[in-house]
């Protein structure tokens, strides 16, 4: 059930701006008259058309959103030159049919332009700030990747001073192995020079 109710909110948009591009087929046919109520008119329908793409832009994204704003463009249009050609006596009887289709066809495609023009500017300014974060999340991960490199290079500089202080420590007790064994041999050189000295002396007695 929330679901479904999701899904009508998100559809609600649509369902206005089909109505708003119905609703135009019953205004004047001037549409651009200063002085006169029928440009404030198609001014409010404008806005609320572009206010519609916004929202269906925001929550049905742009590709689905897109298909649905043409569909929808489309459909009431088609819709109005129905009703335009089987009630041509109330749209202006005094014009031609053609040309009544052409006209209110063409208002009807404009206010739907409306709702693409406000999706169009709602993705320009979604896509906008997301360039916006991931500038600053690349920012972040620059920042980090500059901490682990310079982490990095701590960790060899003193995985380099432990290797140099073990180093110096082997040479040592091999120096001080080698020193030992010069001792040692030199004690028994000298006690065999004795035991020799020893031997000859009691030889001689």
């Amino acid at each position: 059930m929330p679901a479904l109710n999701k899904k009508l909110a998100n559809y609600s948009a649509v369902l206005l701006l089909g109505v708003l591009i119905f609703a135009s087929n019953f205004l004047g046919t001037d549409l651009f008259v200063f002085g006169e109520n029928s440009f404030a008119v198609w001014f409010v329908l404008s806005i609320m058309c572009f206010a519609c793409g916004w929202f269906i832009n925001r929550t049905l994204g742009w590709q689905h959103g897109g298909k649905v704003v043409f569909a929808t463009t489309i459909g009431v249009t088609i819709l109005g030159v129905f009703m335009i050609t089987f009630f041509s006596e109330y749209f202006s009887s005094s014009e031609l049919v053609f040309e009544n289709i052409i006209l209110y066809s063409l208002r009807n495609i404009t206010l739907g332009a409306m709702g693409f023009f406000g999706m169009a500017i709602q993705q320009v300014l979604g896509e906008e700030r997301e360039v916006v974060l991931l500038r600053e999340k690349i920012k972040i991960l620059e920042e980090i990747r500059y901490d682990r490199n310079k982490e990095s290079e701590l960790e060899l500089k003193e995985a380099q001073l432990k290797a140099k202080e073990i180093l110096l420590e082997a040479e040592v007790k091999s120096k001080n192995m080698i020193l030992k064994k010069e001792r040692i041999e030199k004690e028994l050189q000298e006690f065999i020079q004795a035991e020799k000295e020893l031997i000859k002396k009691y030889e001689e007695l």
